[in-house]
């Protein structure tokens, strides 16, 4: 066999979910019956399309997210595990994660996930407050979420839950008591989100008629240093804005991301990036499950859109990516997946001006945020590869 020509990475979406939360904006949606044979068989076609794309490649992570991709039955993540073994290059230290909910018709099959190949378990907690739970949307219940949260250490090698804060009414000192409490039951790895109101959503809609009020800037920018000092305190440093983890238990596939490298996203809505001819390309599938499904059946895979990414899209994303990391970006990585040097692709002076603002920290082979930096990145981007003043703290 060939030696593989790179690494790459494979994100498969499943697009349902029991009930849709007021915060979320991804392509999820709530069906009474799915066809689990059909969807097995098309998710399966588009996997074998998008492999013949990049042959002899690496494998180095799979990812089942969603939607609710612990609705899917067992047997077609085994499926899509087992294929894509055949189709790829892979080794011992293959990481598949699958993301789940804490529901009690859920855990009872988490077993079933382990026994197909899953290794590695990321559960939907979001919070430890029952009142909270409900208005997040979650269905739910501190209760059922602990049970979950010990049943998945025992079934899966690694594991991690989500939480959520900043949310509305939400204190620092509550989100200190709540984590800390969170602490107990981890192992090694654990994502904080500071919620965030998507255009769209029933949360956005209800900001907007002054129904729904969040912490103010201050009470969040408390719980983001919160969060920052007790994980660290616990060694469980931040290695990306959200994610905390001990030394090792960093997620290898949500990397590939965050260090821009190639990865084939399959099933509704999934993106994807893969370098063609040297080439980086993006791929998007059709949003509508029963579209995507349809056109899968009769092609082998429904993309909607593959076309090279433009040069200045290309360091957009590798910009916004890298500088969500602690590690921050190489120089030589940067060179090599954009075409350019950080000093070619930035606005001149801007890196010098965020530097000594305080935002970004710069050493001969890597570009950094600080914590402040990464706490107000969206500003810090744009002035980087663009004229806009230095955001004010």
């Amino acid at each position: 066999m060939a030696e593989p020509a790179h690494n790459i990475a494979l994100y498969v979406h499943w697009p349902f979910c029991l009930s849709l939360c007021p915060y979320c904006d991804f392509n999820s949606h709530v069906r009474d019956n799915v066809d689990h044979a059909a969807w097995r068989g098309a998710l399966l076609r588009e996997l074998e399309h998008y492999a013949a794309q990049a042959p002899n490649h690496h494998l180095t992570s799979i990812f089942f997210g969603g939607g609710t991709p612990s609705l899917m039955a067992p047997a077609t993540t085994a499926a899509i595990i087992a294929r894509a073994k055949e189709l790829f290059v892979t080794g011992d230290n293959l990481e598949i994660t699958l993301e789940a909910n804490p529901t009690s018709s859920e855990t009872g099959v988490l077993e079933g996930f382990a026994d197909a190949g899953v290794n590695r378990l990321s559960l939907g907690i979001q919070a430890l407050d029952d009142a909270a739970l409900s208005a997040l949307g979650r269905t739910h219940s501190v209760a059922e979420a602990r049970t979950a949260i010990l049943m998945s250490r025992d079934l899966f090698d690694r594991f991690s839950f989500d939480l959520i804060y900043a949310r509305p009414g939400q204190t620092p000192t509550a989100w200190r008591t709540e984590l800390k409490s969170a602490l107990n039951l981890t192992r090694g790895h654990l994502s904080a989100y500071q919620l965030t109101i998507e255009s769209g959503t029933p949360f956005f809609l209800a900001q907007a008629r002054g129904a729904l009020e969040l912490p103010d800037e201050d009470a969040s920018a408390a719980m983001f240093e919160i969060t920052q000092r007790v994980l660290e305190d616990a060694g469980m440093p931040a290695y990306e804005i959200s994610n905390h983890a001990i030394p090792g238990e960093e997620s290898r596939h949500n990397l590939t991301y965050w260090r821009h490298r190639d990865y084939i996203g399959i099933g509704p809505g999934a993106h994807g990036r893969l370098t063609l001819k040297g080439i980086v390309h993006e791929t998007r599938q059709h949003r509508a499950p029963d579209i995507w499904l349809e056109r899968t059946l009769v092609n082998g895979h429904a993309t909607q859109r593959s076309a090279p990414l433009t040069k200045e899209t290309l360091i957009q994303e590798v910009t916004m990516m890298g500088l969500r990391l602690t590690e921050g970006i190489s120089a030589a990585a940067f060179a090599i997946r954009t075409g350019q040097t950080m000093e070619e692709a930035f606005h001149p002076d801007a890196t010098t001006r965020l530097v000594e603002a305080g935002y970004l920290e710069l050493t001969a082979d890597r570009l950094t945020a600080s914590i402040a930096g990464r706490q107000r990145l969206n500003a810090v981007i744009e002035t980087l590869i663009s004229s806009q003043p230095v955001p004010q703290s």
